[in-house]
């Protein structure tokens, strides 16, 4: 079926309406709970919890004598903790929270955040389920991160539950022994050190070797003439941690290192048909923090880095690879960080389904969706394979396809995803607006009015389609456990 672009629903602002297949259409409000629903969902929880007061009240009055009490006590409580769903205490799913538009604005709490993160953790303050938190940032180290979240949320979170967009540089180990150049904020060289390099290199330390290649800002400029102080060596990669302060700056001692090789002492050199490999976290256009409208991320700048990288040379900027969401490779990090998780907890039950909570179409819904596609190629290429592996055993000839029988590059780091879905599920509280106007004209191509997702990222309106869509985190949760029948505290 094609795609419709006409906002066939009459539920005002349901963009993921007019994204839709048709042929989803039908799926769609008898799954979604924000239009009008949301009030009747609330209600669920609180008639459990009234249904399991009677209940225990009845179970206290219906027992006798003084020697069983202790025994009555134990049983109360135990039901208490773990609701009448006792048997789900090991989960079968994990949940990945984003931060921003999520769980703050900026700096300021999202009320709902708190009343949901008490419904994941026991009363000794662990988790029920295994949590990770999917974040862009990249200008903090994981620790700094975990302590931010230990105080808004009221529970406490350690590192190892925090995923920063430069999380998954750990996988690339090739990288780790070269002189790297790194930008963005905050303490990069420690950052760079912390996934794993050894030989980093910073936008200051260029400016400090190399004073007369940054001069846009005539303050800064050198006040005498001077030569270059020619003690770096050569640089052989670059990673773009996240947006910088000075992009003046910033953009120009990159495309410097690109154009001469790493070799700052040298002229330009656009000829080239390939640049030093360049890897990229944090790929998002914009991001909401306190103010009423989204700001400016890293994604921008880099749409200003690829531009000027083929206004001057003519070629397209290419990377090595592109980290933070919605990159495969991220949340194949995060399903990796969840499943050590469970480990560590000693659940047994393999980890099969994640949950992905965001507020960003283009970033969290799209990487989500993006995830769980690969997931589902990924159980058909297994499929395949062992269709031909039992013909071959049969004693016919069998030819499995060459991409069948291999994974990419980054896969071979860490151990095979058990998850066999991962769903995305909207919040109301961040980049997306409900109350959104449609397109005065209808036949518009959507790609041309929303999609802000990064240049290499092919376009496909299913991939920007919710699974669920909910008014904030607190109904997200009560939501995942509703659908995985999973026992919450009363």
């Amino acid at each position: 079926m094609g795609v419709s672009h006409f906002p066939v629903c009459r539920r005002e602002g349901c963009v993921s309406c007019w994204t839709r297949t048709t042929s989803s259409l039908s799926s769609h409000h008898t799954a979604t709970k924000l239009h009008g629903d949301t009030g009747r969902s609330r209600l669920r929880p609180e008639k459990r919890r009234i249904e399991m007061k009677m209940f225990l009240n009845a179970l206290l009055r219906s027992a006798s004598g003084a020697g069983s009490r202790h025994v009555r006590q134990q049983r109360v409580a135990t039901l208490g903790r773990r609701g009448l769903c006792s048997k789900q205490s090991e989960p079968s799913f994990g949940l990945l929270f984003d931060i921003d538009g999520v769980l703050v604005r900026g700096k300021t709490p999202i009320p709902a955040a708190k009343r949901a993160f008490q419904k994941l953790v026991d009363a000794n303050g662990q988790f029920v389920v295994p949590v990770v938190f999917v974040t862009n940032a990249g200008n903090c180290l994981r620790q700094k991160k975990a302590d931010q979240l230990s105080h808004i949320l009221g529970v406490p979170i350690s590192q190892d539950q925090v995923m920063m967009s430069h999380s998954p540089l750990r996988m690339f180990k090739k990288y780790h022994d070269k002189y790297v150049l790194v930008s963005g904020q905050g303490p990069v060289l420690d950052i760079a050190k912390n996934v794993g390099f050894t030989n980093v290199v910073s936008i200051d330390m260029l400016r400090e070797s190399f004073p007369l290649l940054d001069m846009v800002d005539h303050n800064r400029r050198p006040k005498l003439p001077s030569s270059p102080v020619v003690n770096l060596p050569r640089v052989e990669a670059v990673v773009l941690f996240g947006e910088p302060i000075r992009w003046e700056t910033n953009l120009q001692l990159i495309i410097d290192v690109l154009l001469t090789n790493g070799n700052l002492s040298n002229a330009y050199e656009t000829t080239h048909s390939t640049h030093l490999p360049l890897l990229a976290c944090n790929m998002d256009l914009m991001w909401m923090a306190e103010a009423h409208s989204p700001r400016f991320g890293h994604g921008t700048f880099m749409v200003c880095l690829e531009n000027i990288y083929k206004k001057i040379t003519g070629k397209d900027l290419k990377y090595e690879a592109l980290m933070g969401k919605p990159s495969e490779l991220t949340y194949h990090f995060a399903e990796f960080l969840i499943r050590e998780q469970a480990a560590e907890r000693g659940w047994s039950a393999p980890i099969r389904s994640l949950y992905a909570i965001g507020d960003n179409l283009m970033t969290d819904i799209y990487g989500a969706n993006l995830y769980n596609r690969y997931l589902d190629e990924r159980m058909a290429r297994k499929s395949t394979k062992a269709v031909a592996n039992m013909v071959t055993g049969a004693g016919t000839p069998a030819s499995v396809p060459q991409e069948v029988d291999m994974d990419n590059g980054w896969e071979s780091e860490l151990a095979s995803p058990s998850a066999t879905s991962c769903k995305s599920i909207l919040v109301c509280t961040g980049v997306y607006n409900p109350h959104m106007d449609l397109p005065k004209d209808a036949s518009q191509c959507i790609k041309e009015t929303v999609f802000h997702g990064h240049r290499d990222f092919r376009f496909d309106p299913a991939l920007v389609e919710p699974e669920k869509i909910v008014e904030d985190v607190d109904a997200a949760v009560e939501l995942i456990f509703e659908m995985e029948k999973f026992g919450t505290a009363v």
